[in-house]
C-alpha cells in the first residue's frame, strides 16, 4: 500500500475549510551581489504575521538538484510523487485541459512558443517578446485555418495566453513519445521532430509532426516577430486519483494561467472563473467561499518576473499578494499554508532547484520562533526541510481531516 493508498483510507469529511496559496516561483537564492531575496526586501506585514503565529520550513519540490517545471512542481504540491512514472504529465495536457480543450484518450497534446528566429533560423527570443494574447489568436486562427489535418489526422491550434499556444493531434495509432523541438536557450536552432521510442505509432507520429512543423514554418517566416515556434511536453492524458477520491474534499481552483487551471483539472477540482489581477482571485474566493472546502488561489507573476530578471516586479507582486492577506482571514479558514511550486531566482532567470520557503497557519499547527516568510527565516522553521508531498497531508492533519492511523 503506498502513501496515497494510506492518506485514502485516513481522509474524513469535515466542515473545516483550508486554502493553499501558491506564489508561482517565489523562492529566491542569496548571491554575493545579491545577499537579500525579494521576499526579504518586500513589505509584508501580513504574510509576517501568519509566519508568526504558524510555522515554518522549507520545501523540495522534486527532489535535491531537480528543477521542477510546473506541472511537476504543482503535482508535488497536491500530494503526487512527481519522480512517479504515473504522473509524469506532460506539459501539452496540462495546456490543453487548461483552456478547457476535451481531451480524448488517443490525444496526443503539446505545449507551444511562437518565438523569434534570425534569417539563420536561429532563435533570438524564445518568447517573441511575450507576444499579446490577442496576437496569438490571430496567428493561431491563421494556422488552423490552413492545417485543419494531416495526413488524416485532425490538428487543432489554440491560443493559451501571451506567445503560448496547445497543438492537439487527434487520429488513430499516435504516440506523446515526442522530444521537444524547444532547446531551452536562445542561440540554437528549433530541434526536428524526433520520437523517444521506436514504434509504429511514434512513426506514425513523427512523420505527420514533421508535415505539420514544415508547414507552420512556411507560414510564419514572412512575420517581422513570432515567425517561429517551438513545441514541447508532448502528453497524452494520464488519468489519476483525484482530491475528492484521496482527501474526501471539495476543491477548487482559483487561477489566471491555463496551465495551472489544467493542472487543478487532473486533480479533480472546479476551475473558477475569475479575473486576471490578483484582487480578482480574492473576490472570487470570497464569492465562493460557501461552496468548497479547499481552495486552489495561484498567483503568477511571482514566476514571470523572476524569469525576466525583474527583482522589483518581484518584490511589487509579494506586496500586492500581502495587501490581500486580510479578506482571507476575514473568511476566518481553518487552515492556511502559502509556499511556491519551485524557486525562481531572477539571477538565473529560470527555475532553479532551490527549496522553497513554506509556512503553514491553523488553529492546531503549533508555532515556532520564525518571525518572517522569507528563505533565510524559514530555514530556522520547525518544519526544516521536507518533501512538497507532505504540504497535503499536513493541512489535512491540521483541520482535523486524518483519521489516527493504526491501532
Amino acid at each position: 500500500m503506498n502513501r496515497l493508498d494510506i492518506l485514502k483510507k485516513l481522509a474524513i469529511k469535515t466542515e473545516s475549510k483550508m486554502v493553499l496559496l501558491v506564489m508561482d516561483g517565489v523562492g529566491g537564492m542569496h548571491t554575493t551581489d545579491q545577499p537579500k531575496t525579494e521576499l526579504e526586501l518586500a513589505k509584508k506585514p501580513n504574510l509576517d504575521r501568519l509566519a508568526l503565529e504558524g510555522c515554518c520550513g522549507r520545501s523540495m519540490p522534486v527532489s535535491y538538484g531537480i528543477t521542477p517545471g510546473s506541472g511537476p512542481g504543482h503535482l508535488g504540491i497536491f500530494g503526487y510523487d512527481p519522480l512517479d512514472p504515473a504522473y509524469d504529465i506532460g506539459r501539452g495536457v496540462l495546456e490543453a485541459l487548461g483552456i478547457d480543450f476535451k481531451l480524448e484518450k488517443s490525444d496526443v497534446a503539446a505545449r507551444g512558443n511562437f518565438c523569434d528566429v534570425d534569417a539563420g533560423g536561429v532563435i533570438t527570443n524564445r518568447r517573441a517578446g511575450r507576444l499579446p494574447t490577442e496576437e496569438c489568436v490571430k496567428i493561431c486562427k491563421e494556422l488552423q485555418d490552413a492545417v485543419p489535418e494531416v495526413d488524416g489526422i485532425k490538428v487543432f491550434i489554440m491560443p493559451v495566453k501571451e506567445y503560448r499556444f496547445a497543438v492537439v493531434l487527434r487520429g488513430e495509432g499516435l504516440s506523446p513519445a515526442i522530444a521537444d523541438t524547444d532547446p531551452q536557450k536562445e542561440g540554437f536552432k528549433p530541434k526536428d521532430i524526433e520520437s523517444s521510442e521506436d514504434s509504429p505509432a511514434a512513426r506514425k507520429t513523427v512523420a505527420v509532426l514533421t508535415k505539420l512543423t514544415k508547414k507552420y514554418y512556411e507560414i510564419l517566416k514572412p512575420r517581422a516577430t513570432a515567425n517561429s515556434m517551438l513545441l514541447r511536453g508532448f502528453s497524452s492524458h494520464p488519468g489519476m486519483p483525484n482530491f475528492q477520491q484521496l482527501y474526501k474534499l471539495t476543491p477548487a481552483a482559483i487561477a489566471t494561467y491555463p496551465l495551472y487551471r489544467g493542472v487543478a483539472t487532473l486533480a479533480g477540482m472546479d476551475i473558477l472563473k475569475t479575473g486576471s489581477e490578483i484582487a480578482d482571485e480574492f473576490t472570487t474566493l470570497e464569492e465562493n467561499w460557501s461552496k468548497y472546502d479547499f481552495f486552489f488561489l495561484h498567483v503568477k507573476k511571482t514566476d514571470s518576473y523572476g524569469e525576466d530578471g525583474n527583482s522589483a516586479g518581484r518584490i511589487k507582486i509579494i506586496e500586492e499578494t500581502d495587501g490581500q492577506i486580510p479578506r482571507l482571514l476575514a473568511l476566518k479558514p481553518d487552515v492556511i499554508a502559502v509556499t511556491g511550486d519551485h524557486s525562481t531566482p531572477p539571477q538565473m532567470k529560470g527555475h532553479s532547484w532551490h527549496p522553497v520557503p513554506f509556512l503553514l497557519w491553523g488553529k492546531y499547527c503549533d508555532f515556532d520562533d520564525v518571525a518572517s516568510f522569507s528563505e533565510g527565516a524559514c530555514n530556522h522553521g520547525r518544519l526544516g526541510m521536507f518533501p512538497a508531498q507532505a504540504i497535503m497531508e499536513m493541512m489535512l492533519a491540521c483541520a482535523g481531516k486524518l483519521k489516527k492511523y493504526g491501532a
